[in-house]
This record gives C-alpha cells, sequence and structure tokens, in this order.
C-alpha cells in the first residue's frame, strides 16, 4: 500500500510562482494530496487557484497568518501519514516526492528528510537541509557549492529547509509542528532541534531535488527582514538559554558581531530592536531541551560562523 503524502504549500500573492510549482508537482510520479494556504493575497492568487487547480484544496485567509501558522493549518487539515512543506517558489523533478518520501516509508525511526535544493541555472547548492554550530545558529548545509557535492557528509546535517522537507506527521505530532511564537525565520531550524531532542532521526535525500527561485518574500536586508530574522534569533536564544553554558561567550561575541555589523551597512537598529523583541517574547516560556551533542557541528568555527551567516543574509537580491 503506497503511503499517502500531504503537500502543504503557503502562498501569498504571485500566482505565477505556485502554478510553476503546481505544474511540476503534477508530474510525480507518486500521487499525493495538494493543500495551499493562502496566506492574505490580495493579487487574486485565490481565485485564480481555484481556477485552474479545481483539484487543490485550497484554504484561503484574508489576514495574513505567519509561515508557521499558515503550515500548522495546512498540516492539520490533511491526514496523510507523510507532511511535505514545499515553498511556491520550489520546481521539483518528477520523482521528487518518490526520492524524499523513500526514507520515512522505509524507516520508521526516521521523522524528517531533508531534499536537495538546487539554485537556478541548477549547477549550484542552494541547500542540502541545515546545519548548526555550537551555538545552535543555523544555516544552509553545503550552500553554494558545484550540485556534484550534494552528498557531503560535512557539515552535519541538523534537519530539513522549510523551502523543501519532509516530515512523519507521527513525529510531527509529537513534538507540536512549528513554532508560531516565531513570525518568520528559523522555524523549520527549531522544529528539527526539537525532532532530534526527540529521538527522531534525519535524513539527507541528495537524490530528491528540485530548484529553488527564491522569491525574497520580504525583501533582501530590508529593515522587515533583518527585523524578523533578529526575532526569531532573540527567541531562540532565550528558549535554548544560548546565554548560558559553555558557549555563552562565543554566542554573545557573534551576536555583538553580527548586530554591530548589520547596523554599520544597514544604519538602522532593526536587527537589535528584533533580537530584543524575540527575547522579551520567550520571557515566560519554559527553557526548551537542546538537541543530543552530535547534532551541532563543532568543525564550525567562530569565523566559519561569521562568513557563513554573511554568506545567507548579507547577500544582495539578483
Amino acid at each position: 500500500m503506497t503511503t499517502s503524502i500531504d503537500v502543504v504549500i503557503p502562498v501569498r500573492n504571485n500566482f505565477a510562482l505556485t502554478d510553476s510549482c503546481l505544474r511540476h508537482l503534477q508530474a510525480q510520479t507518486l500521487p499525493h494530496r495538494v493543500i495551499i494556504v493562502d496566506n492574505g493575497s490580495t493579487d487574486g492568487t485565490g481565485e485564480l487557484l481555484c481556477q485552474h487547480w479545481p483539484k487543490a484544496h485550497v484554504e484561503r485567509f484574508d489576514h495574513g497568518l505567519s509561515f508557521a501558522a499558515a503550515c500548522n493549518h495546512g498540516a492539520a487539515v490533511g491526514v496523510g501519514a507523510i507532511i511535505v512543506l514545499l515553498n511556491n517558489d520550489v520546481d521539483c523533478r518528477p520523482d521528487f516526492l518518490e526520492r524524499l518520501t523513500a526514507p520515512l516509508r522505509s524507516d520508521s525511526s526516521v521523522g524528517a528528510v531533508a531534499g536537495l535544493m538546487l539554485q537556478p541555472g541548477e549547477e549550484r547548492i542552494d541547500s542540502v537541509g541545515l546545519c548548526a554550530d555550537v551555538t545552535l545558529a543555523g544555516f544552509p548545509r553545503l550552500a553554494g557549492l558545484p550540485a556534484v557535492r550534494a552528498s557531503d557528509r560535512h557539515p552535519l546535517l541538523v534537519g530539513p529547509a522549510g523551502a523543501a522537507a519532509g516530515y512523519r506527521r507521527a513525529a510531527w505530532v509529537e513534538v507540536g509542528g512549528l513554532d508560531e511564537g516565531i513570525s518568520a525565520y528559523l522555524e523549520d531550524f527549531e522544529l528539527s532541534l526539537r525532532l532530534r531532542a526527540g529521538g527522531w532521526r534525519t535524513v539527507a535525500a541528495a537524490d530528491a531535488v528540485g530548484v529553488h527561485l527564491g522569491s525574497a518574500t520580504y525583501g533582501r536586508r530590508s529593515p522587515l527582514q533583518r527585523r524578523l530574522f533578529g526575532f526569531a534569533r532573540g527567541y531562540m536564544l532565550r528558549r535554548y538559554g544560548l546565554l548560558r553554558g559553555r558557549h555563552a561567550v562565543r554566542t554573545l561575541a557573534t551576536e555583538a558581531v553580527v548586530v554591530l555589523a548589520d547596523f554599520l551597512i544597514s544604519r538602522d537598529f532593526s536587527a537589535v530592536s528584533g533580537r530584543i523583541a524575540g527575547w522579551r517574547s520567550a520571557r515566560r516560556l519554559p527553557l526548551r531541551p537542546r538537541p543530543p551533542a552530535d547534532v551541532v557541528d563543532t568543525s564550525i568555527r567562530f569565523s566559519d560562523s561569521l562568513a557563513l551567516r554573511w554568506a545567507v543574509y548579507g547577500r544582495r537580491v539578483q
């Protein structure tokens, strides 16, 4: 019997991207159900979805939900044993779902699977899941490397990137899905930490390939983008007690360098104000257990962490 699959796609405007994503899903080699969460679109996306994709299940909201809330709602609507989160700016190869879900179908200890996301042109890697340094800062694994490096074992895999991620529904439900306390950014990474802390395995499926077109929803290095990321980081600093323990000094030093560099480049305090707001939002919430020691990659040095942050958050939209 084929394991049932729910593909959850949060969207907000830009029907052309969603249309392309759905056309690639239509060619998949495994049956699946598409659940689209129209998250406050104002450009007619909802009407166009109903017109052009009547078989897709569409949940519509007039007000915009957070990314986490939209994904959680879509997952709750479904009943499939496997949940696949997919950004609408990802075009998947025909066997993507088959390859991505294979580890979940064959090994009951696997809770999540990361696919291979390629940059447009398909020569360079966008990500093969996420990795983490000792400060629990998350980064796209292998980003920018040639596509032939997709099976590299290092840096260590923490979990899948939210652009295209496969989850066992039982694992998703057990840990509570995405944390809606995070407005945007790092939701996928934080979920991976909870899954790993809960004993679920994560694997990479480098043969599950999609092209991440990149919609830049919030605008690269816009004040909003930097504040939202800062909020997520501040929230995690408090929830995981990252300013305590043996790596507290490195964590504090990293954050200080990052916010200072951000101020010098952008001449505003968006990164700082975001972190303060995120820290405050977590003040009455219980600490979360840190994942096992083998989840973080101790080979990522302080200088490596700064370089990785710049590579991801410092580049401009092309």
